[in-house]
């Protein structure tokens, strides 16, 4: 079986002179970024990849800075720009119930509590206090769903599928 990978940050750019780069984090486990944790580095274009240790971790505006083990300078993080980091699906960490990963929430069909369709997750946002679901809909522009109790109702792995409570207004267009 293939191994598999799972994005946790973008990186955008290089900072400073000291091999830091910054990062944006598409995970909400701080601790994918802790010195010593092993990340992957996969390029724009190409599916060979790198290990690398953590560093250093620090906040900056926005973004997280990291450092690696590996690499010392701008001049070897500078290759980085527009690559992603991932972790090994052996570093996935075991969740709580009602907790799950993106990956496998993108690709589940969104339904109604009647069973119409709504449409399939692409994308998920973490725009702030809650996670936002972008629903691809057939011929119609893409839905936001919140990801919260009074509108997820039920989420099924097994079935691939997730039932939601219509708020007014969030299904227009």
């Amino acid at each position: 079986m293939e191994h598999r990978y799972f994005n946790v940050g973008k990186i955008v750019n290089t900072h400073g002179v000291k091999g830091e780069v910054r990062v944006i984090p598409i995970t909400d486990f701080e601790e994918r970024f802790e010195p010593g944790h092993r990340l992957y580095f996969f390029p724009e274009k190409n599916t060979d990849h790198i290990e690398l240790t953590v560093k250093t971790h620090r906040k900056h505006k926005q973004f997280d800075l990291l450092s690696f083990d590996e690499l010392e300078s701008i001049n070897d993080v500078e290759p980085l720009k527009g690559g992603t980091l991932k972790v090994s699906e052996n570093d996935l960490h075991e969740l709580e119930e009602e907790e799950f990963y993106y990956y496998e929430i993108i690709g589940c069909e969104v339904v109604l509590m009647d069973g119409t369709l709504v449409g399939e997750v692409k994308e998920i946002l973490s725009p702030g206090a809650n996670d936002v679901w972008v629903v691809k809909r057939k011929g119609m522009k893409d839905a936001l769903i919140p990801y919260i109790e009074p509108i997820v109702k039920e989420i099924d792995l097994e079935k691939g599928q997730i039932r939601i409570e219509d708020m007014e207004g969030m299904l227009d267009g």
